[in-house]
């Protein structure tokens, strides 16, 4: 069979090349915390996977909200438990048919059920999959995930990605702060090493998230790995 690559020639030869070397092109999605993400934000993520030829993708965590069982204030004219999560499982749809090959680390909103559970004294043995649950069978839920040397965690616990970067001396990939979107680098004397945070993609003029008003604006964004040697921020134009 003949070569069917583009007749190509100098920069553009190159850059042909770079995009479409086998190697792990992560596209890593912000919080989305269902059914409270904005419009919009998925119809960008997967241009930006198809803009930057990814092949694999990492939801960074809070894929739910589950605000109706928040240890924080509800409220009171909020959806009740049944029907939020309903909601949440039916947009969190979308997001499958898009990416049914996924790995979710998994946050703070997505443990609130399982927390609360503990704190009631539940076994484990009652308590469901988050496939299961979110409809969700082929994604990957996980405490944090690696990819050429490169951790991906939602940040509630290690912290944010700059300093867990600088602290576990790895390459860190977070989430959580909804306000942080950056890709700092830290250089040693035999190899250097960076902390991205991702943003997310949450409507901050939702009820769940009232906890945002008259406070810094959210980074609306997602990020972007390539074979572990290469990271950048692209951010969603609002």
């Amino acid at each position: 069979m003949g070569d069917f690559r583009p007749r190509l020639k100098g920069n553009k030869k190159k850059a042909f090349l770079n995009i479409t070397k086998e190697e792990n092109r992560i596209l890593v999605i912000g919080d989305l915390h269902e059914p409270f993400c904005l419009d919009g934000y998925l119809k960008f993520c997967k241009e930006t996977y198809a803009n930057y030829n990814c092949n694999r993708v990492v939801f960074i965590g809070d894929v739910i909200d589950s605000h109706y069982s928040s240890y924080h204030e509800t409220d009171a004219d909020g959806m009740g438990g049944a029907d939020e999560l309903e909601f949440a499982i039916k947009k969190l749809s979308k997001w499958y048919k898009a990416f049914p090959d996924a790995d979710v680390t998994l946050g703070n909103h997505d443990r609130i059920i399982i927390r609360k559970a503990q704190s009631s004294n539940i076994p484990s043995k009652w308590i469901k999959e988050f496939g299961e649950v979110l409809e969700t069978p082929k994604w990957r839920f996980v405490t944090d995930v690696w990819f050429d040397d490169v951790r991906y965690v939602h940040g509630d616990k290690s912290g944010k990605a700059r300093m867990a970067a600088k602290r576990d001396m790895v390459s860190t990939v977070s989430g959580h702060y909804h306000t942080d979107f950056y890709c700092e680098w830290m250089f040693g004397k035999t190899r250097a090493i960076f902390g991205m945070a991702v943003g997310c993609g949450i409507d901050s003029k939702s009820y769940a998230m009232g906890y945002m008003q008259g406070g810094k604006k959210e980074a609306i964004g997602c990020g972007i790995v390539v074979g572990g040697h290469t990271a950048f921020n692209v951010k969603m134009n609002l």
